[in-house]
């Protein structure tokens, strides 16, 4: 029986639904919390993004190129990543957008920060790949029904700290879950094993550091420029293409 597109995009829409309600929450809460209150709820939030991405992290040791340890193709992603986004001035773009979009709905806070870390931590991970090429196969978005309740939780969390910014991740959920829900079928084929597959594993893991700048940033150690590392995540999957084309 041919699924419909309700049925495929049942989990991402469900996923969008908790993170805008998480998002109205966390503005409810904003501003009316005693200042070491929210302190504490930032530092807890802060901690917690640490945890989830050294967890993401430890998917380069799981992951390898020919010859070439996956830490290596990770790191070698990030350096060369990084460097083409400070060319690219990716976050002083990103920043620009964002105080745009900011002044168009009167948004508060730090607008692009809150839209950047929520991106990352709601749609770079494993959850998010198997659970939307389940619910584009089979209709079953138990795991996506999972995640949007994490992500629910967490859009609290991160409201509360940055701002509306975090609620148009909600975009970025469903272009990206959407998007991989849509085009299950010809990804299962590319991506037999998802859950092994070295180039999945190579994008978690350096999504999963790009997470780690996050929480440390929302912990206000130093200023890690997130945004400029974005093309990493681009670059991970190719460089392990190559390194298994020389090896």
């Amino acid at each position: 029986m041919e699924l419909s597109l309700l049925d495929k995009l049942s989990g991402t829409l469900v996923n969008a639904a908790t993170v805008t309600l998480g998002t109205g929450l966390g503005l409810l809460l904003r501003g009316r919390l005693p200042e070491r209150m929210a302190r504490i709820l930032v530092q807890g939030v802060g901690l917690t993004t640490l945890y989830i991405g050294l967890s993401m992290a430890a998917a380069l040791g799981r992951a390898k190129g020919g010859a070439v340890d996956g830490v290596v193709l990770g790191l070698l992603s990030l350096v060369l990543g990084g460097l083409l986004g400070e060319w690219w001035r990716i976050e002083e773009g990103l920043e620009g957008l964002g105080e745009r979009i900011k002044r168009a709905v009167r948004g508060g806070g730090r607008f692009t920060e809150g839209f950047l870390a929520a991106s990352l931590l709601f749609c770079v991970g494993p959850m998010t790949l198997l659970g939307s090429i389940q619910n584009g196969l089979s209709g079953d978005a138990s795991l996506l029904l999972l995640k949007a309740t994490l992500d629910g939780l967490s859009a609290i969390a991160l409201t509360s700290s940055f701002g509306i910014g975090v609620g148009f991740s909600v975009l970025v959920i469903l272009a990206y879950q959407g998007g991989v829900a849509l085009l299950a079928g010809t990804l299962s084929q590319a991506l037999p094993d998802p859950a092994g597959d070295p180039r999945v594993l190579l994008i978690t893991g350096v999504g999963g550091l790009m997470v780690l700048g996050v929480g440390i940033n929302l912990l206000g150690l130093t200023k890690v420029r997130v945004g400029a590392f974005l093309p990493a995540l681009l670059l991970a999957p190719l460089l392990w293409g190559l390194a298994e084309l020389l090896s």
